[in-house]
């Protein structure tokens, strides 16, 4: 922070009076250990809550793990740290973090999602969250549901690609397409029902799958995708892709910046018990 201030000390002088010039390292660190910390949590979970009332109907919250690579305390095994966040894609910010302490992302997941209002909004997660602990504390919450469907739900995904193979041609399909960075993408997505098939699979909520067909090309080499997704309504298939697109939000925005910007990789913090 004393680094940022005096890179930009010419702007901070329109409005503020730096009689001393920018504060160094040592002043705010002498300041930041005299906050309390309980009251500077209930501040910031103020500040949250007005933002996340900014929330609308549909949006989407995107839940996800992030390896705190480095932190690790001196003798501690090479067990890797784990922070799951619940973030809010068109809002580009972090609703909440929880600790997957005992390297439970799962039970992490469920506990962060419990810290929200989820009622009309999207959750978004990958397979291992697409199970039925977490599709239940979703819908509980009032929540809707488009989680990757991938083989630890084997019964599942058998069943949606069987589902799949029924689609006639005149199915309604949406597709988009990507020029840029050297590359040429073109996804294909579709909606069907799953009628019946929450009470054969004892998934709450489940009411159709999404599939998108993804053909990429980059310097004349091709590569095809096929990903499967478990929906808790019928969306149409442009709102469908919309969704499984604002869920990379929360890699793109907010994990590759911490790596990157912030290095949290490298960060040696650790929790001292």
């Amino acid at each position: 922070m004393a680094a940022f201030g005096r890179s930009k000390e010419h702007v901070f002088r329109d409005f503020l009076k730096l009689k001393h010039s920018i504060p160094s390292h040592d002043t705010f660190s002498t300041v930041f250990r005299m906050i309390n910390p309980k009251a500077l949590d209930a501040a910031f979970g103020r500040v949250l809550a007005q933002i996340a009332a900014l929330l609308g109907e549909g949006d989407v919250i995107a839940i996800d793990g992030k390896a705190l690579r480095g932190a690790r305390g001196k003798g501690e095994s090479a067990r890797t740290r784990m922070m799951v966040s619940a973030y809010a894609a068109r809002l580009r910010q972090t609703l909440a973090t929880v600790a997957a302490d005992n390297g439970s992302e799962l039970e992490a997941a469920r506990e962060v999602l419990g810290l929200i209002a989820l009622k009309g909004k999207v959750v978004t997660a990958d397979a291992l969250h697409c199970n039925r602990r977490t599709v239940a504390e979703i819908t509980g919450g009032g929540g809707d549901y488009c989680l990757a469907l991938k083989a630890n739900q084997d019964s599942l995904l058998s069943d949606a690609r069987s589902c799949f193979s029924k689609v006639s041609p005149s199915h309604p399909v949406a597709r988009q397409q990507e020029v840029g960075h050297g590359r040429k993408e073109t996804r294909t997505g579709v909606v069907v029902s799953a009628k019946g098939l929450a009470q054969y699979h004892e998934f709450p909520g489940l009411k159709a799958f999404g599939r998108i067909e993804s053909r990429r090309e980059t310097d004349g080499k091709v590569q095809t995708q096929t990903r499967y997704f478990a929906l808790s309504w019928m969306p149409a298939p442009e709102v469908f892709m919309a969704t499984a697109r604002a869920h990379w939000g929360i890699e793109n925005t907010l994990h590759w910046q911490l790596d990157v910007s912030f290095r949290e990789d490298a960060a040696r913090f650790c929790r001292k018990v």
